[in-house]
């Protein structure tokens, strides 16, 4: 007997599996298991923000689909503060620097701060995607005394945060400053202020505003002294022991985390533990995303890759895709990657509903499942229209300004994509607009990468030098088969090359007509191009 499959089969519903298991062995209630991701509000949200959230929803669906009450709490962290002004904004923000990103204006002018511009660029692209989350600003957590408890629990037994802290990561401040940080009574930052002293009678922290070094540049502090009150939210925690806070105020039980705060995440860990006695969270920690040059893509670099700039050409549910088909390693992405998400989307579709079959059960159901989650276990009623990104995009070039829907729909009847007697609905409305932002941006697209054997090599060889000289439909058609079989290839695999060199799918219109339609020169020049010779 093969191994029992867990819920969907993905690996979510195995992590909502041992969730439930390890919280039943430490005797908490079930009643609400509640997930987080944190929000950030420093700068615009990029793609690996929405990869934590993503992948947190996708635990949440998974728990409630095993009979639980879950929900996922999206933490906005505008108690932080501005480090530096991100690349495209004015430099006036400068003098913003410190100063915590809730009580930042909006450079917009459209939200109460820039800690809310930022977040809500993420939450709306969230919404986009059919996640559904309880929001919580760490401003308003502060200033309710949602984390009232854990704070003087923490301030209370403050040596013993800075041992933790320098035991596991080797840094020496909070052996000397109290793991807080308070807003400058004076000067109105955060991180130029240094926390002295707890007065637990009347809930206090002393702190001098001393400057402290932010992005290798020191911020000088105003020299202020004065006193926070910790319960009115003058203040927030050091990142070394906020989570821990967190965890325990709001009784979390899963969160996942980035590579690049695996320290925070041990530190706050042994203090959840140890000073706050409240087992921490299952996690999961997944790595980066880096744009093609190996850098890791930030918000705080310059080279952001925004949830908003994939919605201009692919679907909210493509770009789950992403996120969700792998937790762990590394992966370089940039906005060249989308229509393979796109099309490879409509390959899992094929799965979900029949059209391409599985063998192997347990793969099959973790198929359908990463495609249930794609569309947060919403799933159409009915398979879309399958028209290849490349297809589109060379139809949208090529169509005529004044009928440009019309010429389209009528390529795809032709192309046996549309009935004669069939409109083009919402969905291919959306590709053709993706298709269409694509090209007035791009001009082109990226081939798909193939590898092509000696035989396949020579034969593709072989039919640049026909398109060169012939320009009749069937005997092109023709020429394709009896290419294949000279170089002794199955006719149905040469044309599945074709197709994917040609337009990035195994299969698609009739290709006589279409290399005609598309331009011999085209073709011959994408030809070459995978068999890397050039073009005759």
């Amino acid at each position: 007997m093969g191994e029992k499959i867990i819920g969907r089969g993905t690996w979510y519903d195995k992590m909502a599996s041992e969730i439930i298991q390890r919280e039943q062995k430490l005797g908490r209630s079930l009643s609400l298991l509640r997930t987080e991701m944190g929000l950030g509000a420093s700068g615009f949200p990029h793609i690996g923000s929405l990869g934590d959230a993503a992948r947190s929803f996708a635990v949440t669906l998974a728990l409630r689909e095993q009979g639980f009450r879950s929900e996922l709490v999206a933490f906005c962290d505008d108690k932080d503060g501005l480090r530096k002004v991100p690349a495209g904004l004015p430099s006036s923000l400068e003098k913003y620097i410190g100063f915590p990103v809730s009580s930042v204006p909006d450079p917009y002018g459209c939200h109460e701060s820039f800690g809310r511009h930022m977040s809500s660029l993420l939450l709306e692209a969230l919404d986009k995607c059919g996640a559904e989350y309880h929001y919580m600003s760490a401003k308003g957590v502060y200033e309710k005394g949602m984390l009232n408890n854990e704070i003087r629990t923490l301030l209370s037994n403050a040596k013993h945060v800075g041992e933790i802290v320098q035991e596991e990561v080797g840094q020496e401040r909070y052996t000397e400053v109290l793991p807080y940080f308070a807003v400058c009574g004076n000067c109105g930052r955060i991180y130029t202020t240094k926390a002295l002293e707890y007065f637990p009678d009347e809930n206090k922290v002393s702190y001098l505003c001393e400057g402290m070094e932010i992005k290798g540049k020191w911020l000088e502090g105003c020299g202020f002294k004065g006193e926070a009150d910790v319960g009115k939210g003058e203040g927030k925690l050091t990142w070394k022991s906020e989570f821990a806070a967190r965890w325990k105020a709001l009784d979390i039980r899963f969160e996942a985390y980035g590579k690049d705060i695996a320290d925070s995440v041990r530190v706050n860990d042994r203090i959840c533990r140890e000073i706050l006695h409240y087992e921490p969270p299952s996690h999961a920690r997944y790595e980066m995303f880096l744009d093609k040059s190996g850098k890791k893509i930030s918000k705080s670099t310059g080279n952001v890759f925004t949830p908003q700039v994939w919605f201009r050409y692919g679907s909210p549910q493509s770009l789950i895709l992403l996120m969700l088909k792998r937790f762990v390693g590394t992966r370089t992405l940039d906005v060249t990657d989308i229509p393979i998400y796109v099309n490879e989307l409509d390959s899992l579709e094929d799965v979900y509903f029949g059209k391409r079959p599985v063998k192997d059960e347990k793969e099959l159901a973790r198929l359908k499942g990463l495609y249930e989650y794609c569309w947060a276990l919403k799933p159409p009623p009915k398979p879309s229209i399958h028209v290849p990104y490349n297809l589109l995009t060379f139809l949208v070039k090529m169509a005529p300004k004044d009928r440009s829907d019309e010429f389209i729909r009528e390529k795809l009847v032709s192309y046996g994509y549309l009935r004669k007697d069939q409109a083009i609905d919402e969905d291919l409305k959306n590709r053709i607009r993706y298709a269409a932002n694509w090209i007035n941006d791009f001009e082109e697209i990226k081939e798909t990468a193939i590898t092509l054997t000696a035989e396949e090599r020579d034969a593709v060889a072989e039919l640049v030098q026909v398109l060169n000289t012939e320009e009749d439909v069937d005997k092109i058609q023709n020429a394709i088969f009896n290419i294949a079989k000279r170089h002794n290839l199955e006719p149905a695999q040469f044309f599945k090359t074709l197709y994917t060199i040609l337009i990035g799918a195994p299969q698609g219109p009739r290709l006589g007509p279409y290399i005609l339609a598309m331009g011999k020169d085209n073709v011959n020049a994408a030809l070459s191009k995978a068999v890397a010779i050039k073009p005759y």
